[in-house]
């Protein structure tokens, strides 16, 4: 299933456009992914802070192919099993778990815990509703219940998805400061349990959040001019993870390499596939 959430009102209609670029080779300097980097080795004890341009793979559809080197694994907190971190860490790899923390799936195995009243309109995805997110009291339990099990698999961080949906039609009346208190709260509840936290997407709001967060992950930003926007982010010595779907690399890679970001060319589906800068 594909599980790749994109920028408000572009969520369908990339599905719809032949994929004509993403043979494109990469070009500039050769890729430097040829074993992990040294501060991708866990430390006991201590939240992993990755710095700019530290490298990753995101993979979150297809069997999880471990041979691809990278220092960074993001993959799906549910489908991945603590053993495969196990691995990953032995490896030498630090490895981050993808959650959907703004949007219901009922899909997944605690589906059915989430009230009725909390599941808004579909945010373009089948089986998935937007959350209300003003709607504390319950969602952080539920939340921190996903936070524990990352915890638990042993992931040394969290990518929480759908964190922008003040900016949606989401069938609630969300404000800016809504998603502020929200995102704010996840930040939280992944840092107490030792985890670092990713802020996805959310341009609008990256100066007030960027010392919430430990790094970004963004999709598409060299596509709608947007990768300046990203660099509070370098600024302050913390890692943005980009991707592009559409791009070759050729039109990206120069860009993004020199505001420090680690940038890769990427399938729609997030299979194993990627062509880093």
């Amino acid at each position: 299933m594909n599980r790749r959430r994109t920028r408000p009102g572009r969520r369908l209609l990339p599905l719809l456009v032949p994929l004509l670029l993403l043979a494109a080779a990469c070009t500039g300097q050769p890729d430097d992914d040829a074993a992990p980097d040294r501060e991708a080795v866990p430390v006991p004890g201590e939240r992993w802070r990755p710095g700019p341009g530290t490298s990753w793979q995101w993979q979150l559809s297809g069997r999880l192919d471990t041979s691809v080197e990278a220092p960074v694994y993001d993959v799906d907190g549910f489908d991945t099993s603590r053993e495969q971190v196990a691995a990953l860490h032995r490896a030498g790899r630090r490895v981050i778990c993808y959650l959907s923390t703004g949007a219901w799936e009922e899909f997944r195995p605690d589906a059915a815990k989430f009230p009725a009243a909390l599941l808004g309109r579909g945010n373009g995805w089948e089986g998935e509703r937007w959350l209300d997110i003003r709607r504390t009291a319950e969602l952080e339990p539920l939340m921190a219940a996903r936070l524990d099990m990352c915890r638990d698999k042993g992931f040394d961080a969290v990518e929480p998805d759908n964190m922008d949906g003040y900016a949606n039609t989401t069938g609630f009346p969300l404000t800016a400061e809504d998603q502020l208190r929200y995102n704010r709260l996840i930040a939280r509840l992944a840092r107490d349990r030792g985890l670092a936290v990713g802020l996805k997407n959310d341009l609008d709001q990256i100066p007030q959040l960027v010392g919430d967060f430990d790094f970004a992950v963004n999709e598409q930003c060299a596509q709608y001019d947007e990768c300046e926007r990203l660099a509070p982010f370098t600024a302050a010595g913390k890692a943005v993870f980009h991707v592009e779907y559409e791009l070759p690399a050729s039109r990206f890679c120069a860009q993004t390499r020199k505001l420090g970001f680690a940038s890769m060319q990427k399938k729609y589906d997030l299979g194993a596939w990627r062509k880093p800068c």
